[in-house]
């Protein structure tokens, strides 16, 4: 429990230096969000490993096609299918060969496993992390919500499946008044959500 809870401290000060850092540059069109403790990593996700026994610079790497890793010392390391709590744990099995009491943390920096877009009449159009469930009503809203010019009326979902290009629309004014919520769908990793300029139009075919 002790060791946990040292971890859990570690990772959460880990987290408020890299958000700071993240502050001092510039700004980009992507949502950051903190990946949840129980967050399943996967392929093209970016992680931050520190050994905090060895006072290390934290390292950044990116999960690789094959689900793996690559450190200083320890090689290739299978990443994707682990929380962080797990891949730390596993980290320090594999360090105990070369490190006295290696002490882990692992955050994910950024999530690019699952993602989706929101473009158009936003307040900040670009990729979000789909971290758990989110409706497109709540994407619209974590990108800034809808514009004074946005048409509301004819949103449109772009979702690739099985190879093929499907639209569906989502009517804002509907859905936040009760009718047609069945258009508020659940989003899949890939979607983007379009929110066109009233007066032009999005073609949903």
């Amino acid at each position: 429990m002790k060791c946990l809870l040292a971890r859990t401290v570690r990772a959460v000060a880990l987290c408020a230096g890299l958000m700071a850092a993240g502050c001092a540059e510039k700004t980009t069109n992507i949502v950051s969000r903190p990946a949840p403790p129980e967050y399943v990593i996967a392929v093209d996700d970016v992680l931050t490993v520190v050994f905090w026994q060895e006072q290390m610079a934290p390292m950044e790497v990116a999960v690789r096609p094959d689900g793996k890793i690559s450190l200083p010392l320890l090689n290739d390391v299978q990443a994707a299918g682990f929380t962080p709590e797990q891949l730390a744990v596993k980290l320090e099995e594999l360090a105990a060969k070369y490190i006295t009491d290696p002490d882990a943390t692992v955050i994910v920096k950024e999530i690019r496993s699952r993602r989706v877009f929101v473009l158009g009449e936003v307040g900040t159009p670009g990729m979000v992390p789909l971290i758990k469930d989110m409706t497109v009503l709540q994407l619209i809203a974590v990108g800034g919500g809808l514009l004074e010019y946005a048409d509301k009326g004819n949103i449109v979902i772009i979702r690739t499946a099985d190879g093929e290009e499907q639209r569906l629309k989502f009517n804002y004014n509907d859905v936040v008044s009760g009718k047609n919520v069945q258009q508020n769908i659940f989003l899949l990793p890939g979607d983007t959500v379009v929110v066109g300029e009233a007066g032009v139009g999005i073609p949903l075919f």
